[in-house]
């Protein structure tokens, strides 16, 4: 049954009938009751998504992921979500797999199915694409470290900032030659880490050469491969510092970081007292791997529940006025998480 036929059955007009359904305080008692019942009777459940477009309104965000497989990710994904649902809305997640094409693709459809936002996660996106999301008028906020793009709503870890008070901690528990394995993805994220990594061995004066930074797949077969490749660099008769000892290893992402200890362990080395290990990101497998795992935590979740705030911010002032605010940047702080890896004596900042 459709709304024509309840409201011929009731005996009222269709827009009534709609009244009913959307402000039933502005119908007489005991009209709005009699047409309850019969829909009640009838179980008449409304089409929300038409009903959506009448309003210029879905009730549904889009978020775009990197990829469904991280622990990362799908804490940011929950937060949005969280947000999402006491908001009432249903959010359509779609994981691009890395890949731009189809990053492209998704947008494609989210705008074709009306949402009402989106939100992009460490995108890749075009200027050409982004322009088309403005052009559509569909409020939009970016997560993690994207394209500078400074006219467009974003959140995101300072993530160079936590790479320096790693490599800064790094060095104050005595290690002078300290690695770097830096992942491929998010790019713009490792490389901010791979900065601030520099920059600190750079002011203390420590050992940064080629061979001192891999770049690396961001995945536990990434590390493993790139901690066993930088052992073996350091450790071959043609290094090319005599004496050279690698002593820690900085891995720009946790997962990288496991992969790295299980090279270090299959060398036959020991962690931290033959070669230090520290990661990034503080998924939760960090706190139950041996040793533990030192990292940097990123706040994941708060990131989400942000970046959607943000988001539905912005739809409201669109229902409001139409009108664009001035673009708003969070940047959320890390926090060091001192464990056992990274050969920290006494372990004064350690925290499960």
């Amino acid at each position: 049954m459709n709304i024509k036929q309840i409201a011929k059955k009731a005996g009222v007009s269709v827009a009534t009938v709609s009244r009913v359904l959307n402000h039933p305080e502005n119908v007489a008692p005991a009209t709005r009751e009699r047409i309850q019942k019969i829909i009640d009777q009838e179980e008449y459940t409304p089409n929300w998504f038409a009903r959506g477009l009448n309003f210029n309104k879905t009730r549904t965000i889009g978020l775009v992921t990197p990829h469904t497989v991280g622990s990362c990710y799908m804490e940011i994904a929950g937060g949005v979500e969280e947000v999402a649902r006491q908001k009432g809305y249903i959010t359509f997640m779609c994981n691009m797999e890395r890949d731009p094409d189809i990053e492209k693709e998704y947008i494609n459809h989210l705008i074709t199915r009306k949402v009402d936002g989106i939100i992009l996660m460490y995108s890749s996106l075009s200027d050409e694409y982004m322009s088309w999301i403005r052009e559509e008028k569909i409020p939009a906020v970016l997560i993690g470290e994207n394209e500078l793009r400074p006219d467009w709503d974003s959140v995101k870890a300072d993530c160079r900032d936590g790479a320096v008070k790693m490599t800064a901690h790094l060095v104050e528990c005595g290690h002078e030659t300290i690695g770097m394995l830096c992942g491929n993805a998010p790019e713009n994220e490792a490389n901010s880490i791979l900065q601030g990594y520099k920059n600190v061995m750079k002011a203390s004066g420590k050992k940064l050469s080629s061979k001192n930074v891999y770049d690396v797949e961001n995945s536990i077969e990434g590390g493993y491969i790139g901690a066993k490749r930088m052992i073996s660099e350091f450790t071959s008769p043609g290094s090319d510092v005599p004496g050279d000892q690698l002593d820690a290893i900085f891995a720009s992402s946790d997962e990288i970081a496991y992969g790295a200890m299980d090279a270090v362990k299959d060398c036959g080395l020991c962690i931290p007292d033959d070669i230090a290990i520290v990661g990034f990101g503080n998924y939760k497998m960090s706190n139950l791997m041996e040793p533990k795992l030192t990292t940097v935590e990123e706040p994941y979740r708060l990131m989400g529940i942000y970046g959607a705030r943000i988001l539905f911010d912005l739809i409201e002032e669109k229902e409001k006025n139409g009108e664009e605010s001035t673009p708003k940047h969070i940047i959320l702080k890390t926090k060091m998480r001192i464990r056992k890896s990274c050969g920290h004596k006494e372990r004064i900042g350690e925290m499960f």
